[in-house]
């Protein structure tokens, strides 16, 4: 089965949520685009953050933007509380430079961040 990719509007609103609730000034929402797939092979995958890439951006003439790409059939299984965790993992990807490139898991982003920022979120 071939990847299938939806514009999710539901999860939009939540990132920007989410973005706004942790004081994330650093990330231009409106270049942030939330997709849903089905059907990948991914097996321990729940959600990836994509940016696009320098070179990209002066081909295309773009700024730089970022997709936060749910896999649907982990996703939308999970409780409510751990979807949320899931979004503020992908977020934290999202560099200070909001340029197109990602931080990494160590030092940045870690279980304990998520869950002070779900902490923090949740007041």
């Amino acid at each position: 089965m071939m990847i299938q990719y939806v514009l999710a509007e539901d999860i939009d609103l939540r990132v920007k949520e989410v973005i706004q609730k942790l004081k994330m000034t650093h990330i231009d929402e409106s270049r942030v685009i939330c997709l849903r797939s089905r059907g990948s092979g991914s097996r321990r995958v729940i959600a990836r953050c994509h940016g696009l890439p320098r070179i990209m951006q002066i081909a295309l003439g773009q700024k730089p933007h970022y997709i936060i790409e749910i896999l649907s059939e982990r996703f939308d299984r999970l409780s409510r509380e751990d979807q949320t965790k899931v979004l503020i993992h992908e977020v934290l990807h999202i560099p200070h430079s909001f340029g197109g490139g990602f931080r990494s898991h160590k030092p940045y982003v870690t279980r304990a961040k998520v869950q002070k920022m779900y902490d923090e979120f949740i007041k």
